[in-house]
């Protein structure tokens, strides 16, 4: 059975459906909407849509749905919405949940965009939200309250890479009734226990490894069927935030190939840690996977793998990090990650621009972080090639 299969197989096979000419590769279904045999039809269709029957693209799709069904079978979930973008993902799950008066309890290490969601839009229409030290699970049981509705947190935050403790937060939210939301990006669905560890609804940007060679936009809230169907979807199908079936293709391709990518990534971003750690012109090399990591062992237990993502604290500041980045010969500056190509970020002029300067310090954005995110080069040469960058500082 499908179920049983392991993860490597289900990303190349699950979900599966084909036309009647049986293709081997998923069909591009490039259709606004579907034409119905009568009127009788369209009349019972949009009473009760059947698994395999669709009316609109916004409201679904054959090639998006085939994502769907194959991104939920690894995640270990019921069902999944797929979206517009990672960011229509953390929106979507959030806003078609919460009402007026509701309360969220958030870590306050986040990307800037979900702290825009949660600190500007979800404010502005009556849901209070509290902060905490995403890390520190005292301060989840004090903020935590009987009326809290959700919690939501990165479980590896972006970008210091602070390992958040999923099982410990999820059995303090369970216990007053509120539902887990985590945006699970930097684990990866290849590292995920996220499901196992008490999460409710895991969110990924599809952007980043899903597609993982910086092609297209998109994103997947994933959950269970009662409230993918019941909750997101009719937010979603009404506010418009669906993915593109050629983007969904898109997905559908890099999934099969993700689980190679990411473990090779990751096994480099380890060798890359290893080998740059007390350089130094280092202040900090922040990867979970190093001994030192202060969730070393959080993320040993929750995610299997340490991830692709490190973060490096040029010491002498911001001059010598733009030094840094302008020197380097083979990885690229850019704001994406979880791609083929090396990238690396400043976030504090960045992603993280718009906070002030004594957030970004509270939540370790120094004026010399910079944010790596490793690709599939050979790891000798970006080795050499971070060594040789650092030269220039």
């Amino acid at each position: 059975m499908a179920q049983d299969w392991d993860k490597r197989t289900k990303l190349v096979h699950a979900g599966a459906r084909r036309s009647q000419y049986g293709e081997v590769a998923e069909a591009i279904f490039l259709t606004q909407g579907f034409v119905y045999p009568s009127a009788e039809a369209a009349e019972a269709r949009f009473l009760e849509t059947g698994a395999d029957e669709f009316i609109y693209a916004r409201y679904g799709n054959p090639t998006v749905a085939v994502f769907e069904e194959r991104i939920a079978a690894i995640e270990g979930t019921e069902d999944a919405f797929a979206t517009a973008s990672g960011m229509a993902a953390v929106s979507g799950a959030l806003t078609s949940m919460l009402r007026s008066g509701d309360h969220v309890v958030s870590s306050r290490a986040l990307f800037g965009s979900c702290l825009y969601i949660l600190e500007e839009v979800l404010a502005r229409y009556g849901v209070q939200v509290d902060f905490v030290d995403g890390t520190d699970l005292d301060q989840w049981r004090a903020a935590i309250r009987p009326d809290t509705r959700a919690v939501f947190f990165e479980t590896v935050s972006n970008p210091t890479l602070e390992v958040v403790d999923l099982r410990g937060i999820a059995e303090i939210a369970h216990a007053v009734g509120a539902t887990v939301v985590v945006d699970n990006v930097f684990a990866t669905p290849i590292f995920s226990r996220a499901v196992e560890l008490g999460a409710d609804v895991v969110i990924y940007s599809a952007t980043k490894h899903i597609d993982g060679q910086g092609r297209a936009l998109g994103g997947v809230i994933c959950g269970t069927r009662e409230f993918i169907r019941g909750t997101v979807e009719p937010y979603m199908k009404h506010t418009g935030g669906a993915l593109s079936p050629f983007n969904a293709w898109i997905m559908l391709n890099g999934l099969t190939t993700m689980d190679l990518r990411v473990r090779a990534q990751a096994a480099s971003a380890q060798a890359i840690a290893e080998a740059l750690q007390g350089d130094p012109r280092l202040a900090r090399v922040i990867f979970p996977g190093l001994p030192d990591h202060p969730q070393h062992t959080v993320a040993k237990v929750q995610m299997g793998g340490f991830g692709t993502v490190l973060a490096l604290d040029i010491a002498a500041g911001k001059e010598a990090a733009f030094r840094f980045l302008n020197a380097l010969k083979i990885a690229v500056i850019s704001n994406n990650l979880g791609d083929a190509r090396s990238i690396v970020t400043h976030p504090a002029t960045t992603t993280h621009q718009r906070l002030p300067d004594d957030q970004k310090l509270e939540l370790g954005i120094s004026p010399g972080l910079v944010r790596l995110s490793v690709g599939l080069e050979a790891t000798t040469d970006l080795v050499a090639d971070l060594r040789s960058a650092l030269d220039a500082v």
